[in-house]
């Protein structure tokens, strides 16, 4: 018996191989399949089954492709209704992959059709689950993404409970549970660093495993959710009716261009100009209006939370050798509109004499020198409301990133502004778009709030904060 959890850091989610006696499954495949299929060919397997936890709202499944390279049969829980080819399973129907039995179990909440597949081993013995978003370790998925005519969040949250207690909670302490997620995923709120525990553990440390009560567990699970991104909507759509072919998406994304032809293709289409480079050296000098999200970041995530049509035609500025690598990380949340990148990358536009624009970035001592000499100087903290809420500059605004296509309607565009994150990845995302929306007078606290704390300004939490979030 062999599974091998196959976890992808930038989107925080995992994948999983299960493979016996030459026949293998995957559960919750990424968008680019060619690694599944070179696992299973390297141990000379036939993937038999790929197992869907649920339609996933943060990123695109291969489930597609993969099937159509390996012949595999897609598989989804009871209620599923899918645009392809799949065979939705009965609660409790089982599948062999060579001496290991998978279970299915029916466990909605987070979405009516999520399903947990229960492993048994050759003799029969329960040996993990495969939970999806239905348990993480640390926490469970939200209950909101998924509502249905009159259902409500709390609706949700009361069948999730339902599906916890009568069908994961039942199993044997021992139970390996396997997510789809770990820390960083916008699926929950509390989750660990950890992929995979012990089921008697979560029991033990779970807050949401913990709670006394049906009622509390929907307090608990309701609280303090953010609103999901704009992506994910249409990314579940997309994994339920079937996408564009990944090897399309590469081919047409992969054409690299000249400078001149760049520059004709972007006023030809309309294309948003991305840089992917890191955030300190695309300050120094980028093509104007293009916004900066760096592949050294959480870069698809903040791709589908800013970039609101999965539609658009997008160009980019890449590290050399790192094309590839974009057009991958686009395409697993659904942006398959890549239609070139700069072939030599900026030094390629420099050298054709064409112009440049840039963030100035000031220090930490600089700023504080100017917020001494100014008090009514313009700070953003586009920090996540939690974190503003924890500490941060008595005199700052809380504009968060993720809604800065909400708020950027209030920026006077002939005003100062000077803008910090928590180390500068998101602040040099906010300071792209608000330039390319005509804000010239961005200015970045380089290091963000990390590096801010070591001055002597006045910092200040919630509680005793007069600015908060406007939008």
């Amino acid at each position: 018996m062999i599974i091998e959890q196959i976890y992808t850091g930038c989107l925080a989610e995992a994948a999983y191989y299960i493979e016996s006696n030459g026949e293998a499954a995957i559960i919750d495949p990424l968008r680019e399949v060619e690694p599944y299929l070179k696992r299973a060919r390297k141990a000379n397997a036939q993937i038999k089954f790929i197992f869907e936890t649920h339609f996933h709202a943060d990123f695109v499944s291969g489930h597609i492709d993969l099937s159509e390279k390996s012949g595999a049969e897609i598989i989804y829980g009871p209620t599923a209704k899918t645009s392809f080819k799949s065979h939705i399973a009965a609660d409790g129907e089982q599948f062999n992959i060579g001496e290991l039995t998978i279970t299915v179990l029916h466990t909605p909440g987070h979405t009516p059709e999520s399903t947990t597949y229960l492993l048994l081993d050759k003799h029969g013995k329960p040996h993990c689950i495969f939970t999806g978003d239905t348990l993480f370790i640390g926490d469970v998925g939200r209950p909101d993404l998924a509502q249905q005519g009159s259902l409500t969040m709390e609706d949700m949250a009361a069948t999730l409970y339902d599906s916890l207690h009568n069908k994961i909670m039942t199993l044997p302490d021992d139970v390996l549970v396997y997510p789809a997620h770990g820390a960083g995923s916008a699926c929950g709120k509390h989750m660990s660093k950890e992929t995979f525990d012990t089921l008697g553990h979560q029991k033990e440390v779970n807050y949401a495993l913990k709670a006394a009560t049906k009622e509390q567990f929907i307090r608990e699970v309701t609280s303090d959710i953010l609103p999901p991104p704009q992506y994910f909507a249409k990314n579940a759509a997309m994994n339920k009716h079937g996408y564009e072919s990944f090897d399309e998406v590469y081919e047409k994304g992969l054409n690299g261009l000249s400078a001149a032809a760049f520059e004709l293709l972007a006023n030809q289409t309309g294309a948003l100009i991305l840089d992917t480079r890191p955030p300190q050296i695309f300050a120094k000098g980028f093509i104007p209006s293009s916004v900066n999200i760096g592949l050294n970041g959480q870069f698809a995530p903040w791709v589908g939370a800013l970039i609101t049509d999965l539609k658009q035609p997008l160009l980019l500025i890449v590290d050399e050798g790192k094309e590839e690598e974009a057009i991958t990380r686009l395409a697993r949340v659904g942006y398959d509109n890549t239609i070139g990148y700069l072939d030599g990358g900026i030094a390629a536009w420099e050298t054709a004499g064409k112009e440049l624009d840039s963030v100035t970035s000031v220090s930490p001592s600089e700023f504080e020198a100017i917020l001494k000499k100014d008090a009514n100087t313009n700070i953003l903290d586009v920090r996540k409301p939690g974190e503003y809420e924890s500490e941060h500059l008595a005199s700052s605004l809380t504009r968060p990133l993720d809604y800065i296509n909400e708020w950027t309607n209030e920026i006077d565009l002939k005003a100062t502004y000077y803008i910090h994150c928590a180390g500068g990845y998101r602040s040099m995302i906010a300071a792209s778009i608000l330039k390319a929306r005509g804000a010239e007078h961005v200015i970045d606290i380089a290091g963000g709030y990390e590096a801010i704390q070591s001055t002597g300004l006045e910092r200040t939490d919630f509680a005793c904060s007069s600015k908060a979030m406007k939008s």
